[in-house]
């Protein structure tokens, strides 16, 4: 069961990475290069006047920082250097963002810093929290259906059965386009690529300026990539090397995955997944045994949602009216996906049926989400099909939000 799926961009685990990304486009000889006279990474320790740095390849350095140093503030996504703000020695913090610069007089066997240009980490949640509520907002996302590139126009699919939507995106000169890197969703890895880098079957991900319904939007900037979702059952665990075998239903072949610290794992009620099935099947979930078809009796949402929000989620979708979700009430599947409790590794067996989207392979994949508890779901092998095609999973930006 092999096919394109829709996922989002990481900026809010990642937002630390991204946010001297500024600074880097104004030293980009020094920064990619990465030579001995300059480094960048994230404080990780302050001791009298020495700073330890750990950069983004791993490195850890050790500098002094005299008080003839000059340091500067930069905010966040700020281009003109020459607005950064002077700061002092105390003004740094573990966490903080900094590109060090080391002066080459310095005695023999000393490393001194001679400039140091930091974003803060209270700047960059700030940020975060504001690049969030823009995807929020202002963004869309699906499958594509199709690209013209001569004409910057970007055909994308939406939702699901009832809720389905066609979204017209249009790209201009202007339009940052981004790419996936292989085998990564952060969204701080992806790169700058083409418009005819991007297929139909790929998601993509864009902010900009929507009309009304939202079904055109003028592209601010776009990110896409190619992912596969895979259904199956558990043939082994591996807790110390966080990976386990999955036997895939479509193909009868075993697939290895990787699960890392950035993968969302979530675990249906029996409930929810009858429920889910039902639905699926264009049943009613009268029939599955739920009292009443209220959603409201299976699990509560995770990250800390209210639990009213469970009750409103399940109305969410067209034709949903509030918290009731029955076969001819609407209410929208990738909610009560998005929903679910999350689990870890560690509450998985060997058995055990999921469902998971992943990055791009044939026999060794990197999870992006895993949904266990789905038993019932993979007796509608078609409608799951559908449904990981559109399943949104996170809060609505390149994780997040972004992805």
């Amino acid at each position: 069961m092999k096919s394109k799926m829709q996922v989002q961009p990481s900026i809010a685990r990642n937002a630390l990475s991204v946010a001297l990304m500024a600074v880097v486009s104004l030293c980009v000889v020094a920064t990619r290069a990465q030579t001995a006279s300059r480094f960048l990474g994230t404080v990780t320790a302050i001791s009298g006047t020495t700073l330890t740095v750990k950069t983004d390849a791993g490195e850890v350095h050790q500098v002094d920082v005299p008080a003839e140093a000059a340091l500067k503030r930069i905010a966040p996504g700020e281009k003109d250097l020459s607005k950064a703000e002077t700061i002092q020695f105390g003004d740094l913090a573990t966490g903080d963002r900094v590109l060090v610069k080391l002066d080459p007089n310095a005695p023999a066997g000393t490393s001194q810093a001679s400039q140091i240009i930091a974003v803060k980490a209270a700047d960059v949640a700030q940020k975060q929290q504001k690049d969030r509520e823009d995807w929020q907002r202002n963004g869309v996302n699906g499958l594509v259906k199709s690209v013209d590139p001569a004409a910057g126009v970007i055909v994308l699919t939406s939702g699901v059965g009832a809720a389905a939507k066609s979204i017209t995106v249009h790209t201009t000169k202007t339009t940052i386009l981004k790419r996936y890197a292989p085998a990564s969703v952060r969204f701080d890895q992806a790169q700058p690529a083409p418009i005819d880098s991007i297929h139909a079957g790929d998601q993509l991900r864009a902010r900009g300026e929507k009309n009304a319904d939202g079904t055109e939007i003028t592209a601010v900037e776009a990110v896409s990539g190619s992912f596969r979702n895979i259904s199956g059952t558990i043939a082994s665990l591996d807790a110390s090397s966080s990976t386990l075998v999955v036997k895939d239903l479509a193909t009868k072949k075993q697939i290895t995955i990787h699960i890392t610290p950035d993968a969302q794992i979530r675990k249906l009620s029996d409930r929810m997944a009858q429920m889910l099935a039902i639905r699926l099947k264009g049943g009613s979930s009268g029939s599955g045994g739920a009292a009443g078809g209220g959603w409201n009796g299976g699990a509560q949402p995770a990250s800390g949602a209210a639990g009213s929000a469970a009750h409103s989620a399940a109305g969410a979708g067209q034709g949903g009216g509030g918290a009731q979700w029955s076969g001819q009430g609407g209410g929208d599947p990738q909610q009560m996906l998005s929903r679910a409790p999350t689990i870890q590794l560690a509450d998985l067996n060997k058995g055990d049926a999921v469902m998971l989207v992943s990055t791009d392979g044939t026999t060794d994949v990197t999870a992006i989400t895993l949904l266990a508890g789905v038993e019932p779901l993979l007796q509608a092998p078609a409608a799951t099909q559908n449904l990981l095609n559109n399943w949104s999973m996170g809060s609505g930006a390149p994780d997040t939000g972004a992805q």
